[in-house]
Parts: structure tokens; sequence; C-alpha cells
């Protein structure tokens, strides 16, 4: 069984919980750990897991958001953390007492009972990286900042049974909003965040009829409302409003089971 959890997803921090479980023994994999420990283990401890039975964390990228307590946290758990060599230089290298992995784009991670897939993504970081996770049954794309699709990414989301899907902003939100001028075309770039129409068209792009679960996450709390994704995303798929889920800054989501 493969069952994700979002602890939060948004500017003030991301992290999802990633379970696999095979009849015997259960993987649980932290992407991402932009939280400050107690933050961390609050959250954590509201999805009923402790620190302690995190198997291994995976960074996508350098911001702060992201990055967050990964080092405190491993330093103080032991717990494996994989990221880029890039990231790791972006943060200059810190000592991260014998607990470092490196991912690579294309290059498979097992992590026990969880097989991990990384592939680059354009966004505004050293060498950001995400992720499909797959139990050998089902697969979770985890897709979030970027700031456009691209056909490497498409290629790794094809087939997956769930997307945690970034739908960060509506354009002409972003537009009026009080952002200076050069947040706003950092936002809205390249390299920066799928607005809602760019989320729903990968969305459109993948969807095949074992994807039954989209959550939209990292929206902008200024920028974006609920609604407004999910009303994106669901014409993408045909599919119901109630259908695609959010993850929100505070709560994140519920246990999502493929």
């Amino acid at each position: 069984m493969l069952r994700f959890r979002s602890l939060g997803s948004g500017s003030t921090g991301n992290a999802t919980l990633v379970e696999a479980f095979d009849g015997t023994s259960t993987t649980r994999l932290l992407v991402d750990c932009g939280f400050g420990l107690k933050q961390l283990d609050t959250r954590l401890a509201v999805a009923d897991i402790r620190a302690d039975q995190i198997d291994a964390i995976f960074i996508t990228h350098e911001h702060g958001d992201h990055i967050g307590s990964a080092r405190q946290f491993a330093q103080r758990h032991g717990t494996p953390v994989w990221m880029s060599a890039g990231t790791h230089a972006s943060l200059g290298e810190p000592d991260f007492r014998g607990s470092l992995r490196q991912a690579q784009d294309g290059v498979p991670i097992e992590i026990k009972g969880l097989l991990l897939q990384p592939f680059t993504v354009p966004h505004d970081a050293r060498e950001p990286l995400q992720l499909t996770c797959s139990d050998g049954a089902r697969r979770l794309g985890i897709l979030t900042d970027l700031g456009h699709s691209t056909d490497h990414v498409l290629t790794h989301l094809t087939g997956c049974d769930a997307l945690l899907l970034e739908c960060n902003h509506e354009p002409d939100l972003l537009a009026r909003s009080d952002y200076p001028a050069s947040l706003k075309k950092r936002v809205g770039g390249q390299l920066g965040h799928l607005s809602n129409h760019q989320a729903a068209e990968i969305a459109g792009n993948v969807s095949h009829d074992k994807l039954k679960h989209v959550v939209a996450a990292h929206l902008s709390l200024q920028n974006n409302h609920p609604d407004l994704a999910r009303a994106a995303v669901s014409l993408a798929l045909g599919c119901d409003l109630a259908d695609v889920g959010v993850a929100d800054a505070v709560h994140g989501t519920d246990w999502v089971s493929l």
C-alpha cells in the first residue's frame, strides 16, 4: 500500500510524508523539511508519526521553505538526507555528519520499500529535483516549485496514480497584488512557480484512467484561492471540483491512499 500526506504546503513551509507498507514492514519518507524542528514534530504528531520513524528525507532544493530544519533533523536522528550536489553546494556544503546522500536526475534511489525517481525541473535554484515515489504497484508524482513544464517533467509524471501538483498563483491576482514588480516577475517567470492554468495543462497532459488523486499544492495565500485551483485542474481532468484536493499551509492534507 502507498499513501501520502502533506504536512503543510506554501511559502511558509513544505513537507510531505510518503508511506509504503508491504504487509510486513513500513517505509516512511519525508519529502522536504521546510519547518522548524518543533513545528515539524507537531505536524508529524498530528499524522500519528514520530520523527524517529522517518527512514529518509529527500530535499528538492535549497529554498528555506523546503530545506528548513533538515540538517538539525538529520543530526538529531541520524536520518539519511538525499539532495543534489548543487543543492548541497548552494547551502555552503554544510556537514551532515555522515547522513548526506547525493541524488541525481534519472538515477533511481531505493529506500527499503520505496523506489524514488528524481528528475530535474526549471526553477530558480542551483540543481532542483522533483520526484516520483513507487512501492512497485502504485506511483506518486510530487511536483512543486517549477516555472514551467518540460517534456522531461511530463515523461516522469506519465502513468502516475496520484499527483501532488503545484498550483501557485492566478496570473490576474498576481498582477494586481502588492508584490514588488521584481517579485511578480520572478513568480510568474520561466523559473518561478506554476500558475493554475499551467498546472492544469500538466494534469491534462498526464491524465489517464488510473490517475485517481490530484492534490493542488503550494498555493499562494495572496495570489490564489483553492476554488480557483480546483476549477482549473478539474476542468483539465474532466472531473468534479470535489475530486481535486488542496494542501493548505496550516493543515496540509489528510492521508491519501493510492
